[in-house]
């Protein structure tokens, strides 16, 4: 469902609030640009059940993080947001979605050096788990998208990744989960980023359709762990005809299921 709903801080731009786990929480968005979906609904429920502090690097409108907080009522979060807009609009879904007392976001460049990122309140050593789903493009590459929000969403420049990881490292706890969910193509880059950090590292294919080539990936290590990498069974979306999800996905997506992994 959604409704158009004006907010005067977001440059001519209309935005609106879309439900997602069958109603369990709104969310106020641009209706143009980078929108949560899938992969974020995916993000959220990706959440380890006993996981009591989250940090959601680059965390949007906060679509990923308020769906870890929805499903788990034992979890506070720090939410890491460096567009002014983006960053009001989750504070508004904050506080919209009554979680003003679980979940704080902050203005942050993911990439800032160590001191900026603990004076915006990010500390070292003490996240149960980091989530990202960091922009998908090189900025050399392609074409940037016309709307500012969108390309800084969808692009990032050559060593950009890597510093998503070292923040992300930094700030999880020993024995800390950190979960990202990227471009299947870019699965190399990632792991040689997360390898040098985390161990029991595990990969998780996620196809459009049984037959199909993975398109995305969830990626979990674990901060201080020795053990080695999984390559997870892919994680399928829709049957083979239709349009519809399976129905583990499907209850993830109405908010009745999370992702066991």
């Amino acid at each position: 469902m959604s409704l158009d709903h004006g907010a005067g801080f977001v440059k001519s731009q209309t935005t609106t609030r879309d439900a997602f786990l069958g109603g369990r929480i709104t969310i106020t968005q641009p209706k143009s640009g980078f929108r949560a979906g899938l992969d974020t609904i995916l993000l959220g429920a990706s959440v380890a059940a006993d996981s009591r502090t989250l940090l959601d690097l680059g965390s949007g409108v906060g679509t990923a993080a308020l769906t870890a907080l929805t499903h788990n009522i034992r979890l506070e979060a720090l939410l890491a947001e460096k567009n002014p807009q983006m960053l009001a609009l989750a504070r508004e879904n904050i506080l919209h979605n009554n979680l003003g007392e679980r979940a704080l976001a902050v203005e942050l460049d993911v990439t800032a050096a160590g001191d900026v990122r603990s004076a915006a309140g990010l500390k070292t050593d003490y996240f149960s788990t980091v989530i990202a789903n960091p922009p998908f493009f090189d900025a050399a590459g392609g074409t940037k998208a016309p709307e500012t929000g969108r390309a800084d969403a969808r692009h990032m420049h050559e060593d950009a990744l890597d510093k998503w990881v070292r923040t992300a490292a930094a700030s999880a706890a020993p024995r800390g989960e950190v979960i990202f969910i990227y471009r299947a193509d870019g699965l190399t880059e990632l792991l040689k980023a997360f390898s040098a950090r985390f161990g029991a590292i595990t990969v998780l294919p996620i196809v459009p359709r049984s037959d199909g080539d993975a398109n995305r990936i969830l990626l979990r290590g674990i901060k201080g762990s020795r053990a080695p990498l999984v390559l997870k069974s892919p994680l399928v979306l829709h049957g083979a005809e239709g349009h519809g999800f399976v129905a583990d996905i499907d209850a993830i997506f109405r908010g009745n299921g999370v992702l066991h992994w």
